[in-house]
């Protein structure tokens, strides 16, 4: 017996050590597991709100100063004054260039001597007549004569006036297209002249939207060179016709610009907010999309739950939320990608 057992206890000890070979091995695999699973992951939360949202048509148009014109002559003359610098900002009847009118200046005064003599004649005239010594038609060949003068005068201080530029209205001039001592013909360029304390902005939405559109209505409008920008402007008029070729609506609408920050020319993204409501959103970096379904982890207490949730509309950078979620739900916006379900998390930073 003491035999059998003498020859079976190298074997027990051999099976003995390769258990604890596999419990050896096996050990530090599932501490190293379990210490994964209890690792914490650092990720920024939001809570899900209330908020108005912008119903809109979305289209692209381009700005137009409120006022715009060239500034040109009526004559042709020599430049005898220039008055006003590249990009200056005038007001209406600020004289920009005068040109020479030395010779209109000189008809005007004749003119005015022509007509004080024409006027003292006729009233010599006109006592004569009371006093019978002289014959009504006399009068009136001296009172027509008068009126002639008298409307050469006023053409003559027409054309000296002209012959000095004024800005018809306020804004900004653009650059100065000619030169002291320069002759300038009939119709030449002086400068152009923009009033862009309102803008307008036309664009075309296609005609589908054609009853959800009215006068009045709020448009926002954004443009690369302000990233962060929002410019908020109305309808202000809707074309009475349809285009036959791109079935599209022409609209225009205005933007106060009193800071100047919009020029004539420039594109903007335009959003016609056709109504406001509210609803539930989170920022789209939320939301991690699996096929056709739509996964988010909220926060409680302390570890990240996945859930499923159904969106909507989306409207720069935010998604509506439909279903799924609740108000006051603390969401993970960053961070989501590190995060397995049951993952114990710690909130870093809040984002609004």
């Amino acid at each position: 017996m003491s035999t059998a057992i003498g020859r079976r206890l190298p074997l027990l000890l051999l099976v003995g050590m390769l258990i604890a070979l596999v419990v050896y091995l096996q050990w530090p695999e599932k501490t190293s597991n379990n210490e994964k699973y209890q690792r914490v992951v650092a990720v920024k939360t939001a809570k899900i709100d209330l908020v108005d949202f912008n119903d809109s048509v979305e289209a692209i148009g381009t700005t137009r100063a409120n006022e715009q014109v060239y500034i040109t002559s009526k004559y042709s003359d020599v430049v005898a004054e220039v008055l006003f610098q590249d990009g200056e900002t005038v007001k209406k009847d600020d004289i920009l260039v005068r040109l020479n009118s030395q010779e209109e200046a000189a008809k005007v005064e004749e003119l005015q001597a022509n007509l004080a003599e024409s006027v003292a004649q006729l009233n010599r005239f006109q006592d004569l007549y009371k006093q019978k010594a002289t014959a009504k038609s006399l009068v009136d060949q001296q009172e027509a004569k008068t009126k002639a003068i008298s409307a050469q005068l006023l053409s003559a201080r027409i054309k000296l006036a002209e012959l000095t530029i004024t800005a018809p209205f306020s804004g900004i001039l653009g650059f100065r297209e000619i030169s002291l001592g320069a002759l300038i013909n009939v119709g030449d360029v002086i400068t152009s002249l923009d009033d862009l304390s309102i803008i307008k902005v036309d664009f075309s939405i296609p005609e589908r939207y054609l009853t959800t559109v009215a006068i009045g209505q709020r448009i926002e409008a954004n443009n690369i060179a302000y990233k962060d920008k929002v410019f908020v402007g109305k309808v202000t008029s809707i074309d009475s016709r349809i285009d036959s070729v791109t079935r599209t609506l022409k609209v225009r609408a205005k933007i106060n610009n009193a800071d100047n920050q919009l020029r004539a020319g420039m594109l903007l993204n335009l959003h016609v907010v056709r109504k406001v409501e509210q609803i539930l959103q989170i920022p789209e970096s939320a939301i991690i999309p699996i096929e056709d379904q739509h996964f988010v982890f909220v926060v409680e207490a302390g570890k990240a739950i996945k859930k499923s949730l159904d969106i909507g509309r989306r409207y720069r950078g935010f998604v509506e939320v439909i279903g799924g979620l609740e108000v006051g739900t603390e969401v993970v916006v960053e961070g989501a990608l590190k995060l397995r379900d049951g993952t114990s998390v710690n909130t870093i930073g809040n984002k609004s």
